[in-house]
């Protein structure tokens, strides 16, 4: 059966969709993304990135396209119309179709929807093969990355060089300070001697990850201890675990940094627990809303 896809109204097989070359997103990276995941025929955390999304739109200064209550109606159109419960859903609001000029144009034109959803592998079941390994590459981005824009190159080459050296991701730094920001599509965590949960504060360095959010929620909830705070490459270097964040990470232990095992290069208890715990949360044992 052919995918199909959401666009500016319609709904066709992606063999057919298109948009105008003109579209600012295609041309200027004018537009905001959200990924999410579609588990069991719900979708996860579904609030928070909804929020997000305004949030980001209002950022740049982009209208949402429809009502919430519209969007949502679209969104869960395109899982029936794939037929599918378990997905991964990418929605795209760029600025519209106009003549070619770096300013917003001067009538204000439809913004652009876009809403696809692919098949992905099921729930991961089992941690000690969920694991993986991370490089780590200096902060090349834009000074607002609490925007979730569709500019993601410095994200891409970044990705590449950890795929290159065989890992899964790239752990971001700022070059000046040496603190860490987030992977270049991941949140990233650490944690310390005393089993403290470690995360980089929110701000406009890093992206708000909804599944961060609701981690950070778990935690709360499970009593178990977390800081919001920079942390350095060298308390990563001497961090007992480690382990990354988003909607298609869910919780992924890190077994390696740069070619060197994160303690005894094993997932550890403190990790192993967080994926339990988010895989009730994923499973509905949890609340998904903000």
């Amino acid at each position: 059966m052919s995918r199909i896809a959401y666009v500016n109204g319609r709904y066709l097989p992606q063999s057919e969709a298109a948009v105008n070359i003109e579209d600012r997103g295609y041309q200027f990276g004018d537009g905001i993304y959200e990924v999410v995941h579609l588990h069991g025929g719900r979708y996860i955390d579904e609030d928070r990135h909804l929020q997000r999304l305004e949030r980001s739109l209002r950022e740049i200064q982009l209208p949402m396209p429809m009502s919430l209550a519209a969007l949502r109606m679209v969104l869960r159109e395109v899982a029936h119309r794939n037929r599918l419960t378990e997905g991964l859903l990418y929605m795209q609001v760029t600025r519209g179709v106009a003549p070619r000029d770096h300013a917003f144009p001067k009538i204000p034109v439809p913004p652009a929807l876009v809403v696809t959803i692919k098949r992905i592998p099921p729930y991961p079941t089992d941690v000690d093969r969920w694991t993986g390994t991370v490089i780590t590459a200096p902060d090349l981005r834009w000074a607002r990355r609490d925007i979730k824009s569709v500019n993601l190159l410095p994200n891409c080459l970044a990705r590449q060089a950890a795929r290159e050296k065989g890992a899964i991701e790239a752990v971001l730094y700022d070059e000046v300070t040496g603190m860490v920001t987030e992977g270049a599509a991941t949140s990233f965590w650490i944690v310390d001697a005393k089993g403290t949960v470690i995360t980089r504060q929110l701000g406009h360095q890093i992206l708000p990850g909804c599944t961060r959010a609701a981690l950070l929620a778990e935690l709360a909830a499970e009593g178990i201890a977390f800081e919001e705070r920079e942390f350095s490459l060298s308390e990563v270097t001497d961090a007992k675990e480690a382990f990354i964040t988003s909607a298609t990470s869910f919780v992924k232990p890190i077994v390696a940094v740069d070619g060197a095992p994160v303690n005894d290069g094993k997932v550890g208890p403190v990790v192993r627990r967080l994926f339990d715990i988010f895989a009730r949360h994923v499973k509905g044992g949890l609340p998904n809303a903000a």
